[in-house]
C-alpha cells in the first residue's frame, strides 16, 4: 500500500476559543453592529496570534455574524431593514418545523423543562431585570424546543442563524426594552402550553407569531 502524504491538522481548539470570546464580546456591546474587528488589535487583548483571530472570524463569518471584504478586513454585521426581514423570516420557517416536531416528541420531562424557563423568565422580571438577563432565558428556551424536535438538520439550521438571531433581538431591546419586557413571559408561556396540547394549527400559528411580533418591534424601532 503506497503511503500518502496528507496536510497536518491544525489545532482547532484555539480557534473556536477566539470565536467564542469575540461572540461574547459583540453580545456584550463591545463591539456594536457595523464596528471593524481589527486582526492585530484582537490578538494582542485576547493574547493569541493572528491566525487564530483570522480562524476564528472565519467561524463567525460563517454563523453570518461577522461580514468580511478583500481589503477591507472583517466588521460585526449591520442591523438593517433588510437583514431583519431575511433573518426573521428564516426563522419563522424553521421555528414553525421545530415546535411541530417537539409536540410530537416531547417527554413529561422536557416539557417541564420548558414550563421552568419560562418561571425563570417571570422571576428576572419581578426582581431587577436585565434585557440581556432575559434574552439568555429566552434563547435557552428556544434551544430547548430545538432539542425537543429531535432532528438533527434542522438544529444545524438553527444555529446557522442563531448568532444573527441573539445579535436582533439584542438590537430589539437596546431600542425597545419596554416592548420586550411586556410580552417575553406571555408569549412564551403560551408557547409551552400550546406545547403540551394536540392542538398543531394553534402552534403553528402562535410561532409564527410570536417571531413576527420579534420582527415587527425591531423594524418599528429601526425606522425611529
Amino acid at each position: 500500500m503506497t503511503s500518502t502524504s496528507l496536510p497536518k491538522v491544525s489545532r482547532r481548539g484555539l480557534a473556536q476559543e477566539t470565536a467564542d470570546l469575540i461572540r461574547e464580546a459583540i453580545f456584550a456591546g463591545h463591539f456594536p453592529p457595523g464596528s471593524p474587528l481589527r486582526e492585530t488589535e484582537l490578538a494582542t487583548s485576547l493574547g493569541v496570534s493572528r491566525g487564530s483571530v483570522r480562524e476564528g472570524l472565519a467561524l463567525l463569518e460563517r454563523e453570518g455574524l461577522v461580514r468580511s471584504a478583500w481589503h477591507h478586513g472583517s466588521t460585526v454585521i449591520e442591523v438593517t431593514a433588510q437583514d431583519v426581514e431575511e433573518v426573521y423570516a428564516l426563522r419563522a420557517a424553521l421555528d414553525r418545523l421545530a415546535a411541530t416536531s417537539a409536540q410530537q416528541n416531547a417527554t413529561a420531562d422536557q416539557l417541564d423543562g420548558l414550563d421552568a424557563l419560562v418561571d425563570a423568565m417571570a422571576e428576572k422580571i419581578s426582581g431587577e431585570a436585565s434585557g440581556a438577563g432575559l434574552l439568555a432565558i429566552d434563547i435557552a428556551f428556544h434551544d430547548r424546543i430545538y432539542d425537543t424536535a429531535n432532528n438533527r438538520r434542522l438544529s444545524q439550521a438553527w444555529h446557522a442563524v442563531r448568532s444573527q438571531t441573539y445579535l436582533f433581538q439584542l438590537r430589539r431591546i437596546a431600542l425597545g426594552y419596554e416592548h420586550y419586557r411586556d410580552r417575553v413571559v406571555e408569549e412564551h408561556r403560551e408557547l409551552a402550553m400550546l406545547l403540551r396540547s394536540g392542538d398543531r394549527e394553534a402552534l403553528v400559528q402562535r410561532a409564527e407569531e410570536h417571531v413576527d411580533s420579534a420582527r415587527c418591534s425591531l423594524l418599528a424601532s429601526l425606522r425611529r
